[in-house]
């Protein structure tokens, strides 16, 4: 016999866990499903621990830099265990939060385990401590969210391989790192490591990092980690993998002009994407549909082709970031409780790669202004004219922002610098008010600060 429930949510990352927590508030009998950490990817493996080690990373690369702002140090040590430490700290006073937010709600009852749909009303857990529950919901919501892909590469299997949730538990520096995959997760481990004090080699199959952004802005990345020591190897793909008589990785690779080049590491991180967990869920059982790399396809009210079903967070495709996952969220929240029609539609989509500089994004880029055949300027300044950058000596980079030239609306930025994300966030503010961009230009903004550089980049526009 299933237990009956008002909804099952199975995962419990940012979007289904504060779901489950919010409706059971509001009365509803809540069954939550979980087989590894509460607070999803993010507080565990993502967000949370790397970003604590990015900060790590950064205090190594200033103390370095003490000379250049006439402070002298000595030799920079690096601790992995203390950082490794360090992170873990963070991870579990996060993980707690939402542990006691869960486990002290009398109405949500968590279940520890594997669940996969039995039919489109029934989901049985395979319990982590050992035997099955069963449980049945008219409201269902899909939280599972991704995992790292492992691209094919002959001999792969015959050594040893990071993922971007092993490469954080080293406890050693290593000595030449070789990374899969230049997007966001393998730039901001590639560049930590070279901080850390690893040789870093980061290998792309495309012909640019960063395939979402725009050329110039995919090379200034590509230059910046030059700058700081580290191999970016466009237009190549890992073909072979072995491991060498002297205990070093060979990683042969092909490049486009044909040749071959073999680089030899003692660590190899795969980086090259994500899939999603849906293989296990058994969601033929229940009739979901699914697109052919396995997300769940939903409408923009976040609805299965399945009524009562749902999908929220990173397994429905689209773009993959807590902070997206949290709207679902928000979205669900409104139309569930509080009885309005919130839909996915227009909705901005920020994000920060936590390269350093920072490069912060929002809307629509220059590439995709032009796909779409619109009419706009485009503003650009580098951050060697930002006066604050200037003054902490941070200049690498540049601004950049893309303009209706019928309408002055902002439609959107591109934020390579110092704070990047933050700049950015000041302008995702102005486009969510719709501000037509002369406000951002004729605004007063404290001096000297990062955001009054918004005066000067949206003033390029008046004289080109």
């Amino acid at each position: 016999m299933a237990d009956k429930f008002d909804a099952i949510v199975i995962g419990a990352g940012q979007a289904g866990g504060p779901l489950a927590s919010t409706l059971a508030k509001a009365g509803w009998k809540v069954a939550l499903a979980e087989e590894k950490h509460i607070g999803g990817t993010c507080v565990n493996e993502g967000c949370t621990p790397t970003k604590t080690m990015v900060a790590s990373a950064r205090v190594a690369y200033l103390a370095r830099r003490g000379a250049d702002y006439g402070v002298h140090t000595g030799d920079i040590q690096i601790d992995m265990k203390k950082i490794v430490q360090r992170k873990s700290a963070v991870v579990d006073q996060f993980r707690e939060g939402g542990e006691k937010s869960v486990h002290e709600n009398p109405n949500i009852e968590f279940f520890d385990g594997h669940a996969q749909f039995v039919d489109a009303k029934t989901v049985e857990v395979r319990l982590t401590k050992g035997g099955t529950r069963q449980m049945s919901a008219d409201k269902i919501f899909i939280n599972t969210g991704l995992r790292p892909s492992t691209p094919h590469i002959a001999g792969i299997e015959t050594v040893a391989v990071l993922d971007s949730t092993s490469i954080m538990e080293l406890d050693s520096v290593p000595e030449h790192l070789i990374v899969i995959g230049g997007g966001y997760i393998g730039l901001e481990f590639g560049q930590m490591f070279r901080r850390f004090g690893s040789q870093v080699t980061i290998i792309q199959s495309a012909a640019q990092l960063l395939g979402r952004e725009d050329p110039d802005v995919a090379e200034e990345v590509a230059k910046i980690l030059r700058e700081d020591g580290i191999t970016v190897l466009l237009n190549a793909n890992a073909q072979r993998a072995a491991q060498s008589n002297d205990g070093h990785i060979e990683m042969t690779i092909n490049l486009k002009d044909g040749g071959q080049q073999i680089v030899r590491g003692s660590h190899v991180l795969m980086a090259a994407g994500r899939v999603p967990n849906t293989d296990k869920l058994n969601l033929a059982a229940a009739g979901i549909v699914m697109d052919d790399k396995g997300f769940i396809k939903t409408n923009e009210a976040l609805e299965t082709n399945v009524s009562g079903i749902y999908a929220i967070g990173d397994v429905k495709g689209g773009p993959a970031f807590t902070h997206i996952s949290y709207d679902d969220f928000r979205i669900l929240r409104s139309n569930l409780l509080d009885g309005k029609h919130e839909t996915t539609r227009e909705r901005l989509v920020p994000y920060t790669v936590f390269i350093d500089p920072q490069l912060g994004r929002v809307g629509l880029n220059e590439t995709e202004a032009r796909e779409q055949k619109l009419n706009f300027r485009v503003a650009k300044m580098p951050m060697s004219s930002v006066a604050r950058a200037i003054e902490v000596d941070e200049t690498r980079g540049f601004m950049k922002a893309i303009v209706d030239a019928d309408t002055q609306q902002i439609l959107g930025c591109m934020i390579l610098g110092l704070e990047g994300g933050e700049i950015m966030t000041a302008v995702q503010m102005a486009m969510i008010g719709k501000l037509p961009y002369p406000v951002l230009r004729d605004g007063v903004f404290a001096h000297p600060t990062l955001c009054e550089s918004l005066n000067n980049l949206f003033t390029t526009l008046d004289e080109n």
